[in-house]
């Protein structure tokens, strides 16, 4: 035979209206009663260890907000290190124009200039990232083996 289970007792609270219509409507969201709610709650609040759950919740979020920032800064290096890369073979591999075409070269520079920035907006405005296709067309055609080396 069991043993009984004590009665509930019941207690009487007195709710702010705020209070009392989030109760009401937790309670109508989850088809549950108010007092199933309420004691839910006052248990939460009494329980030793939800300080403590609270704080672990906090600290795993934390870390995957850490995880994020790491990704962000590593991919942020390797952007800086490619363009830095990209611009020194650029200027050591790319000869000066004679004197005598100086000026036209300056000139078209500029209207270069201008498309490069052009299609930067655009790009920056569009969903799809340079970084994403990059990945796409190496994974899509294999690693790349030098016959040579």
């Amino acid at each position: 035979m069991r043993p009984k289970q004590p009665r509930k007792r019941r207690l009487s609270v007195y709710l702010e209206p705020n209070l009392l219509v989030a109760l009401e409507e937790r309670a109508a969201r989850r088809d549950h009663s108010l007092s199933m709610i309420a004691e839910a709650a006052v248990a939460a609040f009494l329980s030793p260890d939800d300080g403590e759950r609270r704080e672990a919740a906090v600290a795993k979020r934390l870390d995957q907000i850490d995880r994020r920032i790491a990704r962000i800064e590593r991919d942020q290096t390797i952007a800086v290190e490619t363009m830095a890369m990209f611009v020194r073979f650029w200027l050591t591999t790319t000869p000066a124009p004679p004197e005598a075409h100086a000026g036209a070269a300056r000139a078209k520079g500029l209207q270069r200039y201008d498309a490069f920035l052009s299609a930067l907006s655009r790009r920056m405005a569009s969903t799809t990232r340079l970084a994403r296709e990059l990945a796409e067309d190496i994974g899509s055609s294999g690693p790349t083996v030098d016959p040579q080396g």
